[in-house]
């Protein structure tokens, strides 16, 4: 990986698979949320009240380090080159 070009292309896959397993992950909290809340709680001992903030809370952070260290590199390069 010396060159631009073969860094701006890995990196552009890094942000297109990290944004579909985020988009998936989404999908599922979604479509299963009383199953996972259910499962999380108990493996983790946490209240069921508290995991939805949680998962929201992992998103948003999953989504800002994609931004951060995947999509802005992957601009910059593209602006560059």
């Amino acid at each position: 990986m010396n060159d631009a070009q073969t860094l701006t292309t890995f990196l552009g896959w890094c942000t297109a698979i990290n944004m579909a397993l985020l988009c998936v992950t989404s999908l599922l909290i979604l479509a299963f949320r009383d199953w996972l809340v259910g499962i999380h709680s108990r493996m983790l001992g946490i209240d069921r009240s508290e995991l939805p903030a949680m998962y929201f809370k992992f998103l948003s952070n999953y989504k800002v380090l994609i931004i951060v260290f995947n999509f802005v590199p992957w601009i910059a390069l593209e602006l560059m080159g």
